[in-house]
């Protein structure tokens, strides 16, 4: 499997290999260190390593989202190529991206999608390519929150991000050859409506939430990134999501509370500021799911 390969340059067995054997991909022909290697990310705000405005802190992308620690942690490259806001539809279709909307030190697109931007990346970089991350979809449900029929709503957005991800995997599988390519899900924030005053009934969306997550979005993603070869990090289910609503925890803002609920106002700023984006927190425990299934 694709996994199996490291992230990180390959090391010589004791005794070194027979002569004559080929070096593997990145190294050099004399023994030396293999060469440098490369995380691709793509996606939306969630690689972008977005932030809102907090105690002083101005919004926008940061280097504290789960891609950079996730490429420090490895020891590759980030090349990151997402865009802030990007749906499914636009990870392929539309090119360029606004500064503003760049992950920090992101190359300039240049007028192509971020599909095209990754193929050309990962053809560029054939036999260093440590590790591709995707994350998207969430900016095609988020809309569902506010409307007045969720399940349908929710229905035609996964049908969308499910037709959209048909077309850019198996793209990116041929680009990546055999390196190893992780999807991503998203902490069920719509968890946070629960103590939100933006959602009168949040109570109701909250439980509706855990069946639309792990039943409907999660799973729809998880087929498309296993038709690849590819790892599905269950990141709702990492944060908690699927735990019992009627296990309950003391919440300091909001007191009693359900643990779920709890967790996800800890990981993103739902709860406190109706945004869907993860705190520095949140990033943590992404980018550790993410390592995890990498073996790292």
């Amino acid at each position: 499997m694709a996994l199996l390969l490291a992230l990180g340059a390959c090391t010589a067995e004791p005794g070194g290999a027979p002569e004559g054997t080929p070096p593997p991909p990145g190294a050099s022909s004399d023994g030396a260190p293999a060469t440098e290697r490369v995380h691709v990310s793509l996606g939306d705000s969630y690689a972008t390593g977005y932030r809102p405005a907090d105690a002083g802190t101005p919004g926008g992308s940061s280097r504290e989202g789960f891609a950079q620690l996730v490429a420090d942690e490895a020891d590759l490259r980030l090349i990151n190529l997402a865009c802030s806001g990007a749906t499914s539809a636009q990870l392929r279709g539309e090119p360029g991206c606004f500064p503003a909307n760049r992950a920090v030190d992101a190359p300039d697109p240049a007028g192509s999608t971020q599909l095209d931007a990754a193929v050309r990346v990962l053809r560029e970089h054939e036999g260093r390519v440590g590790l591709v991350t995707v994350v998207i979809g969430g900016n095609d449900l988020a809309p569902c929150a506010q409307s007045s029929d969720t399940l349908t709503c929710a229905s035609q957005a996964v049908a969308t991000v499910r037709a959209n991800l048909a077309a850019v995997l198996p793209a990116l599988r041929d680009a990546a050859g055999d390196a190893p390519i992780v999807g991503l899900t998203y902490p069920d924030v719509f968890l946070g409506a629960w103590v939100s005053p933006s959602f009168p009934n949040g109570q109701d969306l909250a439980r509706l939430s855990v069946s639309l997550f792990r039943d409907f979005f999660n799973s729809a993603l998880k087929a498309e990134y296993e038709k690849v070869g590819a790892t599905f990090v269950d990141v709702t289910a990492e944060t908690g999501g699927y735990e019992p609503l009627t296990e309950t925890t003391r919440d300091p803002a909001y007191g009693e509370i359900p643990t779920p609920v709890a967790k996800v106002c800890a990981l993103t700023y739902f709860c406190s500021k109706t945004d869907v984006h993860p705190t520095a927190e949140g990033h943590r425990a992404i980018a550790s799911a993410v390592l995890a299934a990498t073996g790292r």
